[in-house]
Order: C-alpha cells, then structure tokens, then sequence
C-alpha cells in the first residue's frame, strides 16, 4: 500500500508540472503573437518619441558581438548610422567582412572595426580585452557576454556615466524558471529548454550587476527583441518560423531597443532593468492576468 502511494505521489506530481508547463507555454504563444510579432512592434511604435533615436554619437565607441548577421548587424548598423566608432565581433571571418563592406558603404562611416575571433573562447576574448585595453580608449557600449563585460568593466567606469552594458536576452526566456542547473543534467536534454534557461539567467545576471557594480557609476540593462526572422529561428525552430511567416519583425525592429538603449541618457534608464520596445517590461509573465 506504501509502494502504492509513493506512485501515486510521483505520478500527481508529475501530471502537476505537465499541465503548468504546458499552461505557460499556451500563455505565453498568446501573449507573443499579440505583443512580440511584426503587428505588435506596430502598435507599439504608437508611443515611441522620434527625437529619442536622432542623437550623434560621433567619436563614442561601441562593441557590438556576433556583428555580421540577425541582431547584431542591425544594431552595429543603426550605431554607425549615427557617428559611432563601432567595432564589430565576428566568428567567420568571410561573413565579418562581407558585413564591415555593407555597412561602411551603405551608412558612410569609416569609423567601423571588424575583430575576428571566437566568443565561446575565453582565450580568445582574454586576448581580445587586452588589445583593446591597451589602445587607451573609453568604452561607452558594450553589447556582449559575460566574460566580456567583467574584462572590460575598467574601461566603461572610465567614461562614466556616459557608459551601458547592454545584454540582449530572449523572450523564450519568459518559459523557464530560474534554474541552478546550468548545465542540465537532466538526462533528456532539450535544447530549446536550455537556451530559454541560459536566456533567463542573463537577465538575472544583468540585474546582479547592477547591484554589485552600483557604485561605478554606469548602467546595466537587459532587454529581448520580440520574434524576429533571423536565419538561426530558422534552422533551430523551423516549425515556428513556417507558422508565423508574414508575422516574424524584421532585424532592424528587433534591434531598436538595443539601438535606443544605446542612445539614451543613464537618468533615463533604470539598471538592472529589462526592457522591450523602448519601455520597461516584466521579467515574469502573471499567466492568469493574459485570458
């Protein structure tokens, strides 16, 4: 009888965490196709202030990583566009230069770099921090990674407060918890899972630095670009790009938050925070409140 209620137990708690992982995956595809699609940047565009995205930031220097496609050309472009010294942090050599080409060319800006070298090595990035470090330059933006960031920490309080850290998330992140289980030792690995919890951690990291770093002066902010068509939806969720064809936001409107972030004032902005088309948004969705 004992054996008995013990399988009972396990299987209620296993029907249990079904159906409110299956609730929140519902939820949160009905809050998306509202809020994150090519229509919802639309309605939101209502609100947003033209002169916020018209300022000249000529001689300021901006890092922008995985810069040769999807977000990160976008947001490397629109900051060119507007005077920036950019440097632009690519894997694939090809590709990182077929990029430097079109934008220099299509926004006239001479001022844009091309690094290429490995994110996923913290060698390389090691390597790359003291290059950099040793041409003496203020860092006024950094879009990148965790170990890019705490290497170059130094440098961004040295133009204080005129300096923001700006860590693109995802809105997959709205799926998962907060997990210690980093490396998912879970033995059916899913890597749409995974990539919702890395996604997840960023912003609660985002919002750690903030606290920890309060004292130096500048500002972190996490943010996540709705869904977008980007060559790697495609390849890693091809079913959910066939479905929402026609409905996906084109880079440029998933990059104009990083491009607004980028632009605005530290008072304007709250460290730590997350947001999404150029306004705070909420790290948790309540999926009660969405019906």
């Amino acid at each position: 009888m004992g054996t008995l209620q013990i399988r009972l137990h396990i299987s209620l708690a296993s029907l249990a965490m079904f159906l409110l992982k299956a609730w929140r995956a519902t939820a949160f595809g009905v809050y998306g196709y509202h809020n994150f699609t090519k229509p919802g940047f639309a309605e939101h565009a209502k609100k947003f202030e033209s002169e916020e995205m018209e300022a000249r930031i000529e001689g300021k220097n901006r890092i922008v990583t995985g810069a040769n496609s999807g977000l990160g050309y976008a947001t490397a472009e629109g900051l060119a566009s507007r005077g920036a010294n950019v440097y632009m942090i690519c894997r694939n050599k090809e590709r990182g230069e077929a990029a430097l080409s079109s934008i220099k060319s299509t926004m006239g800006n001479p001022n844009v770099n091309l690094e290429v070298w490995d994110l996923s090595s913290v060698n390389e990035i090691k390597s790359f921090a003291s290059r950099f470090s040793s041409k003496d330059l203020p860092l006024h933006v950094l879009v990148g990674t965790f170990a890019m960031t705490e290497l170059m920490l130094p440098l961004l309080e040295k133009v204080a407060p005129d300096a923001q850290v700006i860590t693109v998330s995802s809105a997959g992140m709205y799926t998962s918890p907060l997990t210690i289980d980093l490396e998912y030792s879970d033995a059916n690995f899913e890597g749409v899972e995974q990539y919702a919890r890395n996604r997840r951690v960023q912003v609660a990291l985002t919002e750690k630095w903030a606290e920890v770093h309060n004292e130096r002066g500048f500002g972190f902010c996490s943010m996540h670009a709705g869904w977008a068509e980007m060559p790697s939806v495609a390849k890693s969720l091809p079913g959910f790009s066939k479905s929402l064809s026609g409905k996906l936001r084109t880079k440029q409107e998933g990059a104009d938050t990083i491009i607004w972030l980028a632009l605005q004032p530290k008072d304007k902005l709250v460290s730590g925070a997350f947001y999404f088309d150029r306004a705070l948004a909420p790290k948790h969705l309540y999926v009660c409140s969405y019906w």
